[in-house]
């Protein structure tokens, strides 16, 4: 039996800090228009996703402007790499 997860949730939510985070998911900001997705805490541990985040923190360091995690890549890239965990 295989473990899938869940798919990323496009939020059209507020940028406020933690508005509308489920348990066990975080909120991440994505592309120029700083697009907030909610995405399993489980994506941390895949290798593709640390390469995000090693980016966003040369980026930004711990300063990220939106007050979360904001991923320095365009949104079709960061959907493609996310969809392709497992």
């Amino acid at each position: 039996m295989g473990f899938r997860l869940p798919s990323i949730i496009k939020s059209k939510a507020s940028f406020s800090k933690g508005a509308d985070v489920p348990k066990g998911y975080l909120a991440v900001y994505v592309g120029e228009k700083m697009k907030r997705f909610v995405i399993p805490v489980s994506c941390l541990n895949q290798t593709s996703f640390q390469e995000l985040l090693s980016q966003a923190e040369e980026q930004f360091g711990y300063d990220h402007p939106m007050g979360g995690i904001t991923i320095p890549c365009s949104e079709d890239v960061f959907v493609e790499i996310t969809s392709s965990l497992n």
